[in-house]
Formats: structure tokens, sequence, C-alpha cells
């Protein structure tokens, strides 16, 4: 446990430990944190420098271990348990709702959810139990879409759908072997292999116009893994298009939301980024999201396309007013 990442969590437990254990020695207590007496005495010369705002003398943990005697005070409110506040409280059962609300876990949970978010509700006080009567995480779902998404995982049976793509405004039929569900950004995915595309494809379950569970065994090849998801739905192919775009300072958050192959500084908040569009549709949407607050600067036909596109827009709104 002495690596840097562990260090705060330890020293967290620590001064706790130390005020309940008036008196212990070094030797003891770096034998029940599993430290060297050495780094034990690192831990508590970091100690004596943390405290509440303000940092006087009479702000900060008071601690030493002369003779081999530990001794701590004025450590009285890190000692104390923490309470949330109405806004952590409100975030963790916002969170766990949703967790309550992915199917995946919806047998394997039973009562455990609801029995820690009363005690989450007691632990945070009226404040906490009065913004949980009001918050409620649906999944955005098709209404035969999920059970029989679900029954075909149980079964591992092959799925047909039919399936809407925004980018193309079009509805494809599909064939599908489930693999699993997951939630990305609040939203519920059926990951599995796509006999249509040949690879491994996520489809929202909001998407589903019509599923039905086929009479054929899952089958997916070895080559179907579970795809990362730790970066986001999205994921560019390095055949997709480079897309260059200047933002202002309102628009960085394409940077942030994006995958981008390269983000420069302009100077006032402006920045220039590179990315890779899976199809021209995208971009349009993206620079009329924009509005203002961006511009494509390249490929030069794309760019036109674009302005074309933001005019006929324009010449909309002029017409209905």
């Amino acid at each position: 446990m002495s690596g840097s990442a562990d260090r705060l969590p330890r020293l967290l437990a620590l001064v706790p430990y130390l005020m309940s254990h008036p008196g212990a020695q070094v030797g003891e207590v770096a034998e029940v944190f599993g430290l060297s007496e050495k780094q034990l005495i690192d831990d508590l010369q970091l100690v004596w420098m943390c405290g509440l705002p303000g940092h006087t003398p009479g702000d900060l943990i008071d601690v030493s271990w002369d003779g081999g005697e530990i001794i701590i005070d004025n450590a009285d409110t890190i000692a104390r348990p923490l309470r949330l506040g109405i806004d952590e409280a409100s975030a963790l059962l916002v969170a766990l709702r949703m967790l309550a609300a992915m199917p995946e876990l919806a047998e394997a949970q039973g009562d455990a959810l609801p029995r820690v978010v009363a005690k989450l509700e007691r632990a945070a006080g009226e404040g906490a139990a009065a913004v949980s009567s009001q918050v409620a995480v649906d999944v955005d779902a098709s209404p035969d879409a999920l059970p029989r998404v679900r029954q075909a995982l149980t079964a591992k049976r092959r799925l047909s759908m039919r399936y809407y793509v925004p980018g193309r405004d079009e509805v494809t039929p599909r064939e599908v072997d489930p693999m699993r569900l997951v939630m990305v950004d609040g939203r519920t995915y059926l990951e599995g292999w796509c006999y249509r595309a040949e690879a491994m494809r996520l489809f929202r379950l909001d998407r589903m116009l019509g599923v039905e569970v086929l009479d054929v065994a899952a089958d997916p090849p070895a080559e179907a893994e579970p795809m990362d998801l730790t970066q986001g739905v999205f994921r560019p192919s390095p055949t997709d298009e480079l897309v260059e775009l200047e933002v202002t300072a309102a628009g960085r958050w394409v940077a942030e939301y994006y995958p981008c192959e390269e983000v420069t500084e302009l100077g006032e908040g402006r920045l220039r980024v590179t990315l890779r569009a899976r199809d021209e549709d995208f971009v349009l949407k993206l620079a009329l999201r924009l509005g203002d607050t961006g511009r494509v600067i390249s490929p030069p036909a794309l760019a036109g396309h674009v302005r074309e596109e933001a005019g006929r827009a324009l010449a909309l709104y002029s017409r209905q007013t």
C-alpha cells in the first residue's frame, strides 16, 4: 500500500484509527497498515501538514511520535463520519437509479439497490429524501425491444430487427447475434455481431422499430470481441475523411465530445480541431449545430457544401418571418 495512488485513502483511514487507538506504537500501526516504519513516519509527517482551511497552527492536525508512541490531536473533524450534501446525495441517487434501470442488472441486484438508496436517503437527511422522490431514470426503448433482447440474450438466439439509422435517415433490416446490453451516456445499447455489416455493432434500443427472436442459435464468429467503450460510442475509422474545423470558446466542447486527431490552441479560447467524419451528413449536422461558434475549414468542397446548407436553412427562417 505504499504507492502514491494508495496514499490518500490510507491517510484518511490512518487518522481515525489513531484517534481511536491513543498511545499506539509506531511498529504496531505500521504492521496494521502493511507498511514499514519509515513509510508510516513519512505518512505522519504529511498528516501534520493537513487540517482545516486557514492553515494556521490551530487549524492543522498535531501529531508526534517521540519514543515510538503516536500522539494525535486537533483531528476531530476528520475523525467524524462525513455527511453528504444534498447535491452529492442527489448525484449518487441518480447514478444508483440508473444502475437499477440497466436490464442486465435487473435480476442480479435483487433488493440490494433499493436498500442502498434507502440508507443513502437516511444518511443524507430530509433534503436528499425530498430530492430523491422527484428523481426518476427511464430506459428509453421501444416497448417490445427490451424484453425481446433480454429473451434472446438468455436463450442465446439470433435477433431480427428493423433499425433506424439517423445519419442516413433510413431503416435497415438487421440480423444480429446479441452479446450484451450496455449503458453509455444514459442510453441502453445492444452490442452484438451484425451480419449486414459483418462486424461488431452497437444498436440503441430506442431506434429498434421491430424486434423478433429467431429460432436460430446465436453463433458469433471468433473475431467478435466486446468493444472498448471507455471513449464513448462514436468510433471513427482510419478510412473516414479528415475534417478540420475552427471553433470559438463557445464551441470548444467539440474537442471534448468527439475523438480528435489534433487540437491546436489559436488564442482567445479558439481551437483548430481535426477529426474523422463517418459521413458528410455528420459534418453538416455538427456545423449547423455549432452555428456561429464554429466553421469547417477543410476539405474545401465539404466547407462549401456546409455554407450552402446553412444558407438554405437561413432562407427558410426569412420566409417564415
